[in-house]
């Protein structure tokens, strides 16, 4: 009797220590697997974020460089470009102005973000001017394009590059392309632009220019394809 009872004792410790075996096991790969996913999350970078506007905001219906980082900084836009793996290394906007001394300054805030291959430019410009029939000082390449309902301008130009030589020598610069859309469906005067570069200085295809254009602008106060 007293031999089944050791018998007995002996197979539930068995099991006990089976069990604690099964369950040490499992809590281990659970504790892995926890600190595996936590180390590719902390390894992933973090997109960029808009950085805080440094000028008041201008009175009225105008745009601010927040606002335009905040539309153009969107989760999508490096599927847009078609580089869907990238992240924004920078995003940023401001509000700018020009015009001669003492005399009357034109607006014109804007919003970049910058990507390993391409950097955006979102802006707008409200010098009172028309975009339809703006072609000829844009370039001999510029063209007209409807965007979204409204006279637009497509074009190419120059643009300087991120990155300064170390030498000390010029900055770089490449072809960028460039859509210049009118602010409402009348033409009434004043501009939204996008423009993009690429870090290669390969010419920008214009159907990603377009691409974005139309995704980006759409979410602007305001912005529908009729007023």
């Amino acid at each position: 009797m007293a031999e089944e009872n050791d018998a007995h004792i002996k197979s539930a410790s068995a099991w006990g220590q089976a069990l604690a075996a099964v369950a040490l096991v499992g809590a281990l790969s659970g504790g892995f697997w926890w600190l595996a996913k936590t180390s590719a999350a902390e390894s992933e970078p973090n997109p960029a974020t808009c950085s805080a506007e440094e000028t008041p905001a201008p009175k009225g219906k105008r745009l601010t460089g927040a606002r335009l980082c905040e539309a153009l900084n969107r989760p999508d836009l490096a599927a847009l470009l078609g580089t869907p793996t990238e992240f924004a290394k920078t995003a940023s906007g401001s509000d700018g102005s020009f015009g001669p001394p003492g005399g009357k300054k034109i607006a014109t805030p804007q919003a970049q973000v910058e990507f390993e291959t391409y950097t955006v430019t979102l802006s707008a410009t409200y010098d009172g001017l028309p975009v339809a029939g703006s072609e000829a000082p844009l370039g001999s390449d510029a063209r007209p394009q409807k965007v979204l309902g409204r006279p637009g301008v497509l074009y190419s130009t120059r643009t300087i590059s991120i990155s300064f030589r170390l030498d000390g020598g010029d900055a770089d610069s490449g072809p960028a392309g460039a859509l210049a859309v009118a602010q409402d469906v009348k033409d009434r005067g004043g501009s939204v632009d996008v423009t993009l570069w690429r870090a290669d200085g390969a010419v920008p295809d214009d159907a990603v220019l377009l691409r974005v254009a139309e995704r980006v602008l759409q979410t602007l106060p305001g912005w529908t394809p009729r007023d």
